[in-house]
C-alpha cells in the first residue's frame, strides 16, 4: 500500500520530530526540509527513511544535540569545519554556503569538514551552489562496505560524488553517484519494502551474486564500472576523510552501531561560473550543449537522452503536485518516530487530497 503526502506537510512533521529530539528549530527546519527534498528527487534512501536512525542516534548520544560546531581554520578561499559530531546535514549546509560566499569574492573556495555524520543527499549542496551561479564537486565517505576492486573484504564506503553546473534556460545540471553500483539505502529501502534487489549489486558474504536485500546488507556492494569505480570511491575517501582528518576506509563508524560515532568527512570544491567568461555566455553555452544532446538521435529501447539529474528534475515536480509516494512500512515507521515524541497529527492522516492507492 503506497501513502501520498504532501510535501510541506511531511516536511513540518519531520521538523517536529528533530525539535521534540533536541535539535533547535532552525536546525530541525535544514534536516526536515533535506531529508523531504531527497524524497521530492525521488532519492527515497535520503529521504525519510533516515529519521527514525538520526533520532536514535540523537537519543542514544552518540550525536550531539547542542550545537558546537565550529571554524577550525579560515582563509579568503577555503574554510575548515569541525562537525561537532553533528548531525551531518547541519555541518554540510553551513559548508558549502560558506564555500559559495567564499568563492564569489575569490574565484575559487574549498570546504573541509570533520567530525561529522551522514548528511544526506550531495545533490543539495552541488544544486545549491549551481543556483548560486558556481560549479561545484562534493565528495562524503562512508562506512566500509565494498572492497577494493580485486578484493573480498570491505574497505571502502559507497563513498558518493556529486557536481553541480549552472545552466540557462535547460536548467542547471546535477549529478549524483554513489562509487558503488548502487547506494546501500538502496538496499536499506529494499529489505523495508520487502522487495528484491537486481542481480550485479551485491554479492553475499560468501561471494556470490545475490538478489536477497538482507544477504546484500550484510554482505558487499560492488563498485560501479569495476577497477574505475574503485578509483573513485578512493579519491572521495582521500579528499573527505585523509584531506580533512576524518576517518576513512574501515575506520568510518556504521550509523546502526548506536555506540560508534561515524568521523565522517564531507570536502565541498567550489568555483565561479564566470572565472574565465560571463556567467550568461557560460550559461547559454550549457544550454547549447543540453540541446545538442538531446538532439541525439537514440538506441534502441530508448524513448530520449536524459541530462544528469533530469530525471529528478521530472520527478521533484510532478511529487510536488501530486504528493510524495510512502510505502507502508515507511509510513508506519515515520510514525511510530512521531508517536515517541508526542507530535501530531498521526502521519496517516496527512494523505495528500485522500490519495491512497493499494
Amino acid at each position: 500500500m503506497t501513502f501520498y503526502i504532501n510535501h510541506t506537510d511531511l516536511e513540518n512533521y519531520v521538523k517536529a520530530i528533530f525539535q521534540k529530539a533536541g535539535l533547535q528549530d532552525d536546525h530541525s527546519a535544514t534536516v526536515a526540509r533535506h531529508l523531504v527534498f531527497a524524497n521530492l528527487r525521488g532519492v527515497d534512501s535520503h529521504g525519510i527513511t533516515r529519521v527514525k536512525n538520526y533520532t536514535d542516534r540523537l537519543e542514544s548520544g552518540v550525536v550531539n544535540r547542542a550545537h558546537h560546531m565550529s571554524i577550525t581554520k579560515e582563509t579568503p578561499s577555503s574554510v575548515f569545519i569541525d562537525g561537532a559530531n553533528e548531525l551531518g546535514i547541519i555541518p554540510a549546509t553551513e559548508g558549502i554556503k560558506r564555500a559559495v560566499n567564499k568563492a564569489k569574492e575569490t574565484g575559487v573556495a574549498i570546504a573541509g569538514i570533520n567530525h561529522s555524520n551522514h548528511c544526506g543527499m550531495l545533490a543539495d549542496y552541488t544544486g545549491y551552489a549551481a543556483e548560486h551561479g558556481c560549479v561545484c564537486l562534493a565528495t562524503t565517505n562512508a562506512p566500509s562496505y565494498m572492497a577494493p576492486w580485486g578484493g573480498k573484504e570491505r574497505y571502502f564506503g559507497t563513498n558518493p560524488i556529486s557536481y553541480g553546473i549552472p545552466g540557462g534556460d535547460k536548467g542547471n545540471i546535477v549529478f549524483d553517484m554513489a562509487t558503488s553500483i548502487v547506494a546501500r539505502g538502496k538496499i536499506k529501502l529494499a529489505i523495508q519494502n520487502h522487495e528484491d534487489i537486481p542481480v550485479g549489486w551485491a554479492i553475499n558474504r560468501d561471494g556470490e551474486s545475490t538478489t536477497d536485500a538482507q544477504e546484500a546488507m550484510d554482505g558487499l556492494v560492488l563498485p560501479v564500472g569495476g577497477p574505475k569505480g574503485y578509483g573513485l570511491a578512493l579519491l572521495s575517501d582521500v579528499l573527505s576523510g585523509l584531506l580533512t582528518g576524518a576517518a576513512f576506509g574501515p575506520r568510518v563508524g556504521r550509523p546502526e552501531n548506536l555506540g560508534e560515532r561515524q568521523e565522517v568527512g564531507q570536502f565541498f570544491f567550489v568555483m565561479r561560473a564566470d572565472i574565465f567568461e560571463e556567467l550568461d555566455t557560460f550559461k547559454n553555452r550549457m544550454d547549447t550543449m543540453a540541446r545538442e544532446i538531446k538532439a541525439i538521435p537514440t538506441a534502441k529501447g530508448y524513448d530520449q537522452i536524459y541530462l544528469p539529474g533530469e530525471i529528478e528534475n521530472e520527478r521533484e515536480k510532478e511529487r510536488r503536485g501530486n504528493g510524495i509516494p510512502l510505502m507502508e512500512e515507511a509510513v508506519d515507521e515515520l510514525q511510530s518516530v512521531g508517536e515517541r515524541y508526542g507530535v501530531s497529527p498521526p502521519l496517516k492522516k496527512l494523505v495528500f487530497d485522500g490519495v491512497l492507492m493499494s
